[in-house]
Order: C-alpha cells, then sequence, then structure tokens
C-alpha cells in the first residue's frame, strides 16, 4: 500500500510509507510537553495548498530507486534517539572529545586538519543520570532535557569510558523554548567539511530530538509538531531552513531540510494501523516530516526506549527493519 506525500518547505511530491493502522477516534486529553517554542518551525502544521517545489517528480524518482526496496517505515529498536530527564540532582560530568582514529582521519579529514570533532558553545558540563544509556549502535545518539532549566543536550558518539570519563563526538546545548534551529555561520560551518566538527550531531544541523517522535505523546493520542527522518538520497551541497547544513552526497538529489507531508485526505481507516501508528500517520498529515539525515534506507524516528523499562513500543510500532 503507498501513500502519497508532499515535500514542504522546500515543497515536493513523493510517495511511499510502510505505516499500517485503523483510524482512532478516541478523543485523549494531551499534557505533553513539546519541543520548542510554540512560533518555532517544528511545531507549525503544514495548512491548506502548500507550494510543491517542482523538482518533485525527480525526487520521487530517486525515492522509488531505493535499493532496499523499503518505503518510508519507523525506526525505533536502533538507530535513533534516547531522551532522559534530569533536575538539579542529576550529577552534572565533562564530556571530552573524541580524538580521531587514523582510520577515522581517512574518512573525515579530507578537507580539514581537525584531531577531533567538535562540541558547540557553552556545552559542558553535561547532567547525564547514571541509568541512561545511548543508542547501542554505532551512532550512539542521546539527548537529555531540563524543563526546569528549559535547556536540552544531544550527542552523537556518545561512550563511557574504562576509567568512568564520558567522551562524545559531538554535543549541543540549547534552549527548549527556542526556534530548534541553529544558525550555522554562529557555528562556524566550512565549506567541504563535515557538520560534525562543530557541534551538531544530525548530518542537517538541526537538533536531535527535534521531530523525535516521543512515547508519552503517542499514548496521549495527538503528535502538535513536524517529524524527523532520513533518505540515503539527500542532496550534495544543498539544503533548506531548518537545516543549516547537509552530509548529503547526491548530485540534485533531495535537500535536507525538506518536509514531506502525507496526504491530508487519505482516509486512514483504510489502511490496518495500530491505533499508537494512527497517531503517527495523522501527525505526518497535518505537520509532515523533515528530511534531518543520510540513511541506508528512509527511516522515520521514533525514541528510544533503553533506561526506560516501564516503556515499550512492544505492540504498538511496527518496526521498518
Amino acid at each position: 500500500m503507498k501513500f502519497s506525500f508532499v515535500w514542504v518547505g522546500l515543497f515536493i511530491l513523493v510517495a511511499s510509507c510502510q505505516l499500517q493502522q485503523t483510524e482512532n477516534d478516541q478523543a485523549k486529553n494531551v499534557t505533553h510537553q513539546r519541543f520548542f517554542s510554540d512560533s518555532s518551525f517544528w511545531n507549525q502544521p503544514i495548512g491548506d495548498n502548500p507550494e510543491i517545489d517542482p523538482r518533485s517528480a525527480e525526487w520521487i524518482k530517486m525515492l522509488e530507486s531505493e535499493p532496499t526496496g523499503e518505503n518510508f517505515g519507523l525506526t525505533f529498536e536502533k538507530w535513533t534517539i534516547p531522551v532522559y530527564e534530569v533536575t538539579d540532582s542529576t550529577p552534572y560530568v565533562n564530556v571530552n572529545y573524541h580524538y580521531l582514529t587514523a582510520e577515522e582521519k581517512e574518512t573525515w579529514n579530507t578537507h580539514t586538519q581537525n584531531e577531533h570533532f567538535g562540541h558547540g558553545p557553552e556545552f559542558n558540563p553535561v547532567p547525564i543520570p547514571t541509568h541512561a544509556v545511548p543508542d547501542p549502535e554505532d551512532d550512539a545518539h542521546f539527548a537529555v532535557v531540563d524543563w526546569d532549566r528549559m535547556l536540552a543536550w544531544d550527542m552523537w558518539g556518545l561512550k563511557k569510558l574504562p576509567d568512568g570519563t564520558w567522551e562524545t563526538k559531538t554535543g549541543m546545548v540549547y534552549r527548549l523554548d527556542g526556534s530548534g534551529v541553529f544558525e550555522g555561520e554562529k557555528l562556524g560551518y566550512k565549506d567541504g567539511e563535515s557538520v560534525h566538527f562543530h557541534g551538531p550531531s544530525r548530518a542537517a544541523g538541526v537538533p536531535v530530538i527535534a521531530g523525535l517522535i516521543m512515547y508519552d505523546e503517542v499514548m496521549e493520542g495527538e503528535i502538535r509538531h513536524k517529524l524527523s527522518c532520513a533518505s540515503r538520497f539527500s542532496g550534495y551541497k544543498e539544503f533548506t531552513r531548518p537545516a543549516s547544513w547537509t552530509d548529503g552526497f547526491t548530485d540534485g538529489g533531495i535537500p535536507q531540510g525538506a518536509v514531506i507531508q502525507l496526504d491530508p485526505n487519505l482516509d486512514l481507516s483504510k489502511f490496518d494501523l495500530t491505533d499508537e501508528e494512527t497517531v503517527i500517520a495523522r501527525a505526518l498529515q497535518e505537520y509532515g516530516m523533515v528530511v534531518v539525515d543520510v540513511a541506508q534506507g528512509n527511516p522515520i524516528y521514533a525514541e528510544g526506549l533503553w533506561g526506560h523499562p516501564d516503556k515499550s513500543w512492544e505492540g504498538k510500532l511496527r518496526s521498518w527493519d
């Protein structure tokens, strides 16, 4: 079954999504606090009659050529973002740089001589709960949020070393009541150099929590923000706001920061979707999803629940992989 989408921001008409679900008409009270200000790009519905990018047809063909044969689907068991809430009582630690190995230098230092990846301004110290663990895959993403101080920290490649200290490849701290958009020129991005040398943990230069499907909001029955996704066809040196950069490598590919909308006229009751998947599909119709990274496929990111034994996606969502 294929859903039709519209890219917005840049706008693009695309096809295919793996979501399957029944319509959920049960009204629920929404209490989950969303990330960023109400005026943030991430929290704006698409609205009626969005502009369609003239390159839409080309990008649709790219997506249809996905070599795995997979359409857009959900990832929540790996290669996603765990989020932990912290307070004043959470221990703060100084998180060190990750210095590049000889192998990493061959991969990353084509256009730079940096010895390590970067942290953004005022990143340290970082509150890390004792029970918290990053994504177990190589990306090892990790985020903590402090609702009292209205701050979030996010990282890529977080690792606890044998001596008990921490290191991370990237790290940013930012306001939870801010725009959720990084300004690349202020972070010192350089042409030909990865965004990861300057702090952001997403290839698009956006917060890793931006667009993340959170467990509590799904359980409450409504997502009130754009979602985040990735594609192997991210465009080379082309991006649009809210992206501040791109690590894409496809000439003429889809700009990171572009938004996809599920056809708002699609009758979701025709599909074999769980109640929780229906919540996500409705958000795709109202808010859409933003391309934020490069991937070997087309994942839509839901919260990783490692370290939260009281929560589970089992029986609620079905994984794309």
